[in-house]
Parts: structure tokens; sequence; C-alpha cells
């Protein structure tokens, strides 16, 4: 449940990609995922890299399976589906989900990689009030992840949604803090690392040596970040090859004149 600063509501979030739910031991494993995200105590988790009906997962409802496990309300949005298959991302949330947008976002892939990429808008009802999160996963060339970051800056996402409600916009993007896709982004949300004082610091990738920080969460003006931690313990280290990114948030309050 949400922390509270003395008597200020606050909000835990996360982004974590969690790569199928296979460990970096080769055991694949819905409920070490989702005992990892019970250890973060966090309210909202965006996650990237679930199968849903997938042949290689035995056919497991990935999202469901973690949902279910943690007692929490989600939604699954394919990047990819063939047939019956689909790959994907998800929001899990203590709170309820209202799904408000979900699409691929189209971009041209590099031959080495030609997975389609896709961004989920959801609102949350929350002790902060209605909070609009976006969950994405962004493409391997930097063209490509260019692209994506543009389509999130447009008219259709983030231009839809009103600046004085609290909006978070997390996911693996791929890419490093000052790359073009990062800067494009910041001009118009705040990467909760600078805020926090240092853009570079809490790397997440990969979990064997962690020296990359390629999972990012931005919020816009009406949030501060009052904590910031890349979830490091023993489960997180074996259960996917990214840890978890985590912040804690609450409302702006009015500057008195």
């Amino acid at each position: 449940m949400s922390e509270r600063r003395g008597s200020l509501p606050m909000l835990r979030v996360a982004t974590y990609n969690v790569r199928a739910c296979l460990g970096i031991d080769g055991r694949r494993s819905e409920a070490r995922i989702a005992e990892v995200i019970a250890e973060l105590s966090a309210d909202i988790v965006g996650l990237q890299e679930l199968d849903l009906r997938r042949q290689r997962s035995a056919g497991t409802d990935q999202t469901r399976v973690i949902a279910e496990q943690l007692g929490w309300h989600h939604s699954f949005h394919a990047a990819m589906q063939d047939e019956h298959e689909h790959y994907g991302d998800a929001i899990v949330s203590r709170y309820p989900i209202t799904v408000r947008h979900a699409a691929e976002l189209t971009a041209r892939a590099p031959w080495y990689c030609r997975e389609s990429r896709a961004a989920a808008w959801v609102e949350v009802e929350t002790e902060l009030g209605a909070v609009d999160v976006i969950n994405t996963h962004f493409g391997l060339a930097r063209r490509e992840r260019l692209a994506q970051a543009k389509l999130l800056t447009s008219e259709a996402w983030l231009g839809a949604i009103d600046p004085r409600r609290p909006i978070i916009l997390l996911g693996d993007l791929n890419g490093l803090p000052h790359s073009a896709p990062h800067r494009l982004l910041t001009q118009h949300l705040s990467d909760v690392r600078a805020l926090v004082g240092s853009s570079w610091r809490f790397p997440t990738f990969p979990t064997r040596f962690p020296l990359l920080a390629v999972d990012h969460i931005f919020v816009n003006d009406a949030l501060e970040v009052t904590a910031l931690e890349v979830h490091r313990t023993r489960l997180s280290r074996l259960a996917s090859d990214h840890f978890p990114l985590v912040a804690d948030l609450a409302r702006k309050t009015a500057t008195v004149k």
C-alpha cells in the first residue's frame, strides 16, 4: 500500500523488464516475478516482455498469473501476435485500471531485430487521485527509438493528457540518459534520475553486473520524487536480466505567494 510522508499520500511505481519470466538461471517462473514485485511494496508496476498463450511459455497468460498471485488488477497489450500467440507489455496495479489508449509504435525496425513495439496508456485511481500511466518498450536501433519517442510526445499520446493531471511514463527504452530519444522525452517530462540529482546513477541492466540505465521513469510537473532505488536482492538478481527501478512519488503542493 502507498506509504505516507507525514500526512501526504504517496505512490510507489516501478518499471520492470521480466524477459518472459525467464531467470538468469534458465528457469521460467511467473511466481518468482510476482514475489519480486511483492518485495517492492509498489502500487503500480509497468512490465515489459510478457507472453500470452505462447508455446515457449507453456501457453501461460503470464500477466494474469502474476496479477492473481499479487491479488492485483492488470492490463496486457500485445506488441506482436501470431494467430493465438501474443507477446507484449503489461501494467499491474493495486488500484483499478482503465485503458485509455494502446497501440503499436510504428517505426522501422532494424534488420537484426524485427520485433514490433507498443505502448499502453491507462488511468489509475490512486490515493493521489486519478493518475495517467504510459508503459512502453522501445526498439534496439537509434532511429527506431527516436521515432517511437516522437510518437509518444505527439497529440495522440502525451499531447492528449491534461497536463494538470499527474502523468507517469515508464518502460525499457533500450537507451541511456541524454540519448536523442531521452532528450526528446525530457522536453515534455522530467526523468526521475535527474530529479534526485544524477542522470547516470541507478543502472538496471544486466543483473549479473549492472552498468546500463536503460529502464526509465518520467513524471510531469504535478509530481515530485521523494525516493528512487534499483531493487537489488538475491531474488531479483535471479528472476530476470533487468532489475526493477522504483520511485516514490507525491503530488506537488501549491506554493503560496
